[in-house]
């Protein structure tokens, strides 16, 4: 048997395929069938969080003159954070010319001529990506106001919670199509998948419950399922220089290095000890077995930063053996030496990421990653474009290439003997199965066009039959979007309904 974790129940690596899926029968369900769907009533969660529920509100708020010029501000707003340094001065006053001039058609008066005025001084001594923040704050604190209170009460918060309906389906072995094996690590295999009803293609860890019994390794699954659900970025990660800093400029902009299954959550103002991770890596207090907090995630990132440019560990070499204790001496105790491979700015950073003093070391100075980011290594930068997935990578892989080991080459698990599964371990089962993710899954509609092909609203403003809280649902159609998500369909031949097939939850 076999637990499974997926994209839809968690946040996996994706792999990049065209959009394919078949364009007949689609629906959602009518929202009488959906009047159970409990959802918090928080602004800043329904409508700027999740990507259903933005995109909603800006089409409830698109049929208001007032409230779409408020939207268009906010989109304005992001534009400019996102705009090139040499550039943003310019779009900064055409903004403020548009929405902030009472003579424009698009003028918005929610923000007051003293704020006007402090925007319009400040953009002329620097043009800062912060320069609107009060004023959007402004805009949304009006927006969540009687703005929501109306949306919560429109057709379109009805077609909300008929995606939200959906989203919460359950996830099971039939939600995908399998194709080969990727790889494998130390608890099952990973292996290519398809989503049946958007056509998607993930990466899928399947892990084994009698050797994850076997190896008391039920924690550190879990563990790994649950940070795993908290990520939500697209950068889930001997280079030359410039690919290394444009990688490690990616991971500054959520830095977590770690096996997730070793990951540890720290509560608010406290510290941890423990000695995990791999030889070579461990920052000296970890060694130590000193109390610490992220200190260690930023020494990782300068390991990381060195071997991506020199091609190999800071305190190992490639193909020549060091006792565990020398390794450790090392970290704690021995400046790592730098090749002529390293410019200045790259030799400055990895240093100071490496200083063996965690109260030394770039990030732990209060800021955190605002302060590496500052670095001279990162002045070409843009962090805003480059969340934004706006910036171009210095290496782009082939779409049509599959980047592992043949499947030949990848070894074969031995099975595991001597372990039953038991009804106790359903318990530890059922804290992984938790469904979908809801952005994850929100944008993986969006992407692939499912929710513009059955987001359909009537032009003139009437409420569609599926959203008439006065009828009754109508048959649903016989090959429909939950048909296609939930339904046996025939595909690779690598699935099967017998009760001898690995389960996957």
């Amino acid at each position: 048997m076999v637990l499974s974790i997926s994209l839809l129940s968690t946040m996996v690596l994706s792999l990049q395929f065209p959009f394919q899926s078949e364009k007949k029968g689609k629906s959602l369900s009518h929202c009488v069938s959906c009047c159970s769907i409990s959802t918090e009533k928080d602004y800043n969660s329904l409508c700027e969080r999740q990507p259903n529920g933005r995109l909603l509100f800006r089409q409830f708020c698109d049929t208001r003159p007032e409230l779409r010029c408020c939207v268009k501000f906010l989109d304005a707003v992001a534009e400019y954070e996102v705009t090139p340094d040499e550039k943003r001065k310019e779009c900064g006053q055409e903004l403020l010319d548009k929405y902030l001039n009472p003579k424009s058609m698009d003028y918005v008066p929610e923000v007051t001529e003293e704020m006007v005025t402090k925007c319009a001084g400040c953009l002329q001594q620097e043009a800062c990506k912060e320069l609107f923040m009060e004023c959007t704050k402004l805009i949304h604190d009006f927006l969540s106001m009687a703005p929501f209170a109306d949306y919560l009460d429109s057709m379109y918060y009805s077609r909300f919670l008929q995606w939200k309906w959906l989203e919460r389906q359950p996830v099971t072995k039939n939600t995908f199509r399998q194709y080969r094996v990727l790889g494998k690590g130390g608890f099952g295999e990973v292996c290519a998948c398809q989503v049946r009803a958007t056509g998607k293609m993930y990466a899928c860890k399947k892990l084994e419950k009698k050797r994850i019994k076997k190896r008391k390794g039920e924690s550190m699954a879990l563990n790994e399922k649950q940070i795993l659900e908290k990520v939500n970025s697209q950068f889930v990660a001997g280079f030359d220089e410039k690919r290394a800093v444009f990688y490690a400029a990616e991971i500054c902009c959520h830095i977590r290095i770690s096996d997730l299954g070793l990951a540890v959550h720290i509560p608010e103002g406290q510290t941890i000890k423990g000695r995990v991770g791999t030889v070579g890596y461990m920052a000296p207090e970890v060694v130590k077995n000193e109390r610490y907090t992220f200190s260690p995630d930023w020494w990782a990132l300068g390991c990381l930063l060195y071997e991506m440019i020199e091609g190999q560990s800071p305190f190992q070499q490639r193909k020549k053996k060091i006792k565990r204790e020398d390794v450790e001496r090392l970290v704690k105790e021995v400046e790592e030496e730098y090749s002529s491979k390293f410019s200045e700015d790259a030799k400055s950073l990895c240093k100071m990421l490496l200083a063996k003093d965690p109260s030394e070391r770039l990030g732990c100075q209060g800021d955190g990653a605002s302060e590496v980011k500052a670095h001279a290594i990162f002045r070409s930068i843009n962090f805003k474009r480059l969340a934004a997935g706006m910036l171009e990578a210095p290496f782009i892989p082939d779409p049509q290439a599959i980047y592992c080991k043949d499947v030949l080459d990848i070894e074969q698990f031995s099975t595991v003997k001597g372990v039953e599964l038991e009804p106790k371990d359903d318990s530890f089962y059922s804290k992984v199965s938790t469904g979908s993710v809801p952005i994850p899954w929100q944008n993986e509609m969006i992407e692939t066009e499912c929710f513009k092909e059955l987001n359909i609203l009537n032009l003139d403003a009437t409420v569609p039959p599926d959203l008439d809280w006065r009828g009754q649902p109508s048959p649903p159609p016989k090959q429909g979007l939950l048909q296609r998500l939930f339904g046996r369909q025939d595909c690779c031949g690598n699935c099967s309904d017998s009760e001898e097939e690995p389960t996957r939850l």
